[in-house]
């Protein structure tokens, strides 16, 4: 029995998955639940069990394919079947042993000519049936007007010598270079004449697939969206003294520390609710508004890629509820455990540069949001206050926030009043909030 392997749907809004790795090779042995391959879907990896035990028959695509969920991607032959073309083979040696009976001395030798004849035919097209092109290389044959046979001439170097998209890529190049011919009556012109032993070679490395993915994400975002900026200065002394005066209760009784990040996020919840367009996305000509607040958190992995999972229904959810999502969302990120659905969906986005040192930050919005916000770092300044004696210098903590958002939805007025609440709720920050 020969049991196919399908592309699996990691998620709602998965639609395909990247092969990063095959952990078996064609010939290998195979265990039920063992993992048989790593893919990759959007942001986050996954490593995917095999389904069945059995020897690997097939290996239907290379690695850095893209493939569409629900695509079969292998084939693992059980005990009564430990060979892909088994029944075939069967089926031929039937059609030999029948072509040889019916062959005997009477028969005329132009007869048996024809019969050979077709049956190398016949051998031809069965042996060409089973070559196997990926979807994607058939889709760039098709469109650089390549055919099956000149498809057939490109040397694969994916498994069992099977053409992937780099060959053909490579043929395609390949055939678009033209000898050209170079003026050598004077020497080129150099700016600066160094000798061989002093030029450094330039390093060429290239980019992993979450990269690829960042910065696809971050070129769409800026054609699709019109970026306009706002910055406020917040006085956030009073937070810092509270998070100072509550962090080792908080710590002791929760197992988490408090950091001011579900500070910050809780206000933004609360300035949503009154600005709801804020929480609102653009699809084609229609404005979607959204019911929940889908609260997007940036966080910096450890191989300085960027990944933002996403709080559900944070609005449900009180300041330890919000505390502890941001820390479990965090742990998981770091460890490359977090699931598909759990950076999908987000509706409004938080990015905290502040933590790294910068001093305030012009995000790229993280699509299909309208707006993001960004929090800088928090520095002591010297801050003008009036007083009942006059004006005075005092010493604060002082905190830049800049709201990123899309101009085709968010006008500079409602996007400045929605920032300019988020200031007065953190200048006015309750420590009832803060439970512990």
């Amino acid at each position: 029995m020969i049991v196919d392997i399908l592309m699996p749907k990691m998620g709602e809004s998965i639609t395909e998955g990247t092969i990063v790795e095959w952990k078996k090779n064609v010939g290998d042995m195979i265990a039920k639940d063992e993992t048989l391959l790593e893919i990759s879907t959007d942001k986050v990896d996954s490593e995917i069990p095999c389904s069945s035990e059995g020897k690997v028959l097939e290996l239907l695509f290379d690695k850095n394919d893209t493939v569409e969920v629900n695509t079969i991607i292998a084939r693992i032959g059980t005990e009564d079947s430990d060979t892909l073309d088994s029944d075939k083979q069967d089926s031929t040696s039937d059609v030999k042993e029948i072509i040889s009976e019916e062959i005997s001395e009477d028969t005329p030798k132009e007869d048996m000519v024809k019969k050979e004849v077709v049956s190398e035919k016949n051998d031809t097209q069965n042996k060409d049936e089973r070559v196997f092109y990926s979807p994607v290389v058939k889709s760039i044959a098709k469109k650089e007007g390549i055919s099956l046979d000149e498809l057939s001439l490109i040397q694969g170097s994916g498994n069992s010598g099977r053409v992937n998209k780099a060959d053909i890529l490579n043929y395609i190049d390949g055939k678009s270079i033209k000898p050209q011919t170079v003026n050598t009556a004077q020497p080129l012109a150099t700016s600066t004449d160094y000798s061989t032993s002093e030029q450094l070679k330039d390093s060429i490395e290239e980019m992993d697939r979450v990269r690829i993915k960042i910065a696809e994400h971050m070129v769409n975002s800026k054609n699709v969206s019109a970026h306009v900026y706002t910055t406020s200065e917040v006085d956030v002394t009073n937070i810092v003294n509270m998070r100072n005066h509550k962090k080792d209760a908080f710590l002791n009784k929760n197992s988490i520390k408090l950091t001011y990040t579900p500070i910050i996020v809780s206000a933004c919840i609360k300035a949503i609710q009154e600005y709801p367009l804020m929480n609102a996305s653009i699809n084609g000509t229609n404005i979607v508004h959204h019911q929940n607040i889908n609260m997007g958190i940036a966080v910096a992995l450890p191989d300085n890629n960027l990944i933002v999972p996403v709080i559900k229904a944070a609005e449900e959810k009180n300041f330890l509820g919000i505390s502890r999502s941001i820390d479990s969302y965090a742990k998981k990120a770091r460890t490359n455990s977090l699931a598909a659905d759990d950076i999908f969906g987000s509706t409004f986005t938080v990015t905290n540069p502040g933590i790294f040192g910068g001093l305030f930050g012009m995000p790229i919005i993280n699509q299909p949001n309208v707006g993001i916000l960004s929090v800088g770092s928090i520095e002591k300044r010297p801050i003008v206050k009036e007083t009942t004696y006059g004006d005075a210098v005092f010493i604060r903590h002082m905190l830049y926030i800049t709201l990123g958002y899309d101009h085709r939805l968010i006008d500079g007025a409602y996007g400045t009043k929605f920032l300019s609440r988020i200031k007065e709720l953190l200048e006015n920050y309750s420590e009832a909030e803060i439970i512990v």
